[in-house]
């Protein structure tokens, strides 16, 4: 049951009016027959008294709402609370979405009257200001309304090759860029198939997902395995499945692959393969097999921190501000937030959490390198890979000759705005980054389709 019901089933404006209440005493009924003039309260229809009133001597608004089973379920406001979020043109600059006024300064805070619109609830201050509040602003603070998004994640095994994300690039960067984001924020990853084969249209196809990230390796790269910088990503040996950047504070968010040539060495045989097999591991679903096989060995990679670190280049001593676990959980959500794996780039586990540490991370590894959790597929020309390095591992077979990949590393944070701009309607994006509680999409919910009046939704 929605709270858009109290407004749409009452009235379309009523008015209260708080000056002299008692309003932790009185009944509802009592409420709803005071005014300061001592009359009947102006409304368009009939309502019920408890829907909205104050307490406490007017330091909190209640609002009562009805549930599907008859019973009710209410909520209350903090005046500061109400006051500080007001969402009017006057106290929310509309160029900029930002805060207009210094909360600070508000010396008293105390409602005289409110007004229940059909789409919002409107409350006067005793400085005479008026603070516009959304209906389903207030409603995702009931019960219920702290809803997860609509598409979490999808795990996946070595299976996903038979049918992989993937987005033609000959449709337009705009027109994919929808589909492109959602598969890499469900999936951990995405193939862009029919690419033009040049650094130049794959740099500015990334660009258009979000800014490259400069790194001690440049921004975009464009690399053959001369190791022209001191990390084996740089030679034509194998890699086994990692994650990227292990050793900054904040890893990088997406990173992109596109091999733009694999030339076969001149004594070559071309009956033999040349290699060079790229593999993804998806981490979430890795993590999930370890919880499930062994789940005091998860504890361990959960638990324990050891650092990271980047030191091969001449001048590049790069370290993370503290120890990292492998796995990275939301302290609040439990979920998993990051994936932190590279034992290349791994330093001194502590002597006393050793013991531990080492069979967890040899179950760990023994996982990801499994058959079944690793999607096997070959870059070629015209197809760029792009993956969560937060979320998901990579890596690569020995190869002959000389390969030439072109990509980039692009933030996290600009990832995921370019994920909500593209699948969701821009509004709905500012209420939620506003108020997290106030989500704006769900698996049915495109941003071309059309929105129900009361959606629920809250990103993992």
């Amino acid at each position: 049951m929605l709270l858009s019901r109290l407004a749409r089933s009452s009235i379309c404006i009523q008015r209260h009016t708080a000056v002299g209440f008692n309003l932790a005493a009185p009944p509802p009924a009592a409420l709803m027959r005071w005014s300061s003039t001592g009359s009947e309260p102006e409304r368009a229809n009939p309502v019920k008294a408890e829907t909205v009133s104050f307490e406490d001597g007017s330091t909190r608004m209640r609002i009562v709402r009805p549930r599907e089973d008859g019973s009710t379920e209410h909520r209350t406001f903090h005046n500061l609370w109400l006051r500080d979020n007001c969402q009017c043109s006057e106290c929310v600059n509309p160029d900029t979405r930002q805060r207009n006024f210094d909360t600070f300064k508000l010396e008293s805070v105390r409602p005289q009257e409110f007004f229940q619109h059909e789409t919002h609830l409107e409350v006067r201050w005793d400085d005479d200001h008026r603070s516009i509040h959304p209906w389903e602003w207030l409603e995702c603070w009931f019960p219920g309304g702290f809803m997860k998004e609509g598409r979490p994640p999808q795990l996946w095994s070595s299976r996903i090759a038979e049918n992989p994300p993937k987005v033609d690039y000959r449709l337009g960067a705009e027109q994919i860029m929808a589909d492109l984001t959602r598969n890499i924020w469900v999936y951990g990853f995405c193939l862009v198939e029919n690419a033009e084969p040049t650094p130049e249209a794959t740099q500015a196809f990334l660009e258009k997902i979000g800014p490259i990230r400069n790194t001690h390796y440049g921004g975009f790269y464009d690399f053959v395995p001369d190791l022209a910088l001191a990390d084996t990503a740089y030679t034509n040996i194998a890699l086994a499945p990692h994650t990227d950047t292990t050793y900054f504070s904040e890893p990088a968010g997406l990173q992109a692959f596109h091999c733009l040539e694999h030339e076969a060495p001149p004594d070559h045989n071309p009956d033999e393969p040349l290699g060079g097999e790229s593999l993804l591991v998806d981490g979430l679903q890795a993590a999930r097999l370890l919880k499930r096989e062994t789940p005091n060995l998860f504890d361990t990679l959960r638990d324990i921190r050891v650092p990271w670190h980047a030191s091969g280049n001449k001048g590049i001593a790069i370290a993370p501000d503290r120890t990292y676990p492998v796995i990275e959980v939301d302290n609040e959500t439990r979920r998993i937030d990051r994936i932190r794996w590279n034992n290349d780039d791994r330093g001194v586990v502590h002597l006393f959490d050793s013991p531990p540490w080492y069979v967890a991370a040899r179950q760990w590894n023994d996982i990801i390198n499994r058959e079944r959790s690793q999607y096997r597929f070959k870059l070629t020309p015209g197809t760029i890979v792009i993956f969560n390095n937060w979320r998901v591992m990579h890596g690569r077979t020995a190869f002959k000759g000389t390969r030439r990949i072109c990509g980039a590393y692009i933030p996290r944070d600009d990832f995921v705005s370019r994920y909500r701009e593209t699948n969701f309607e821009h509004d709905r994006v500012i209420r939620h980054n506003l108020n997290l509680c106030a989500g704006h999409g769900s698996s049915t919910v495109r941003k071309d389709s059309p929105t129900p009046d009361r959606l629920r939704r809250i990103w993992n």
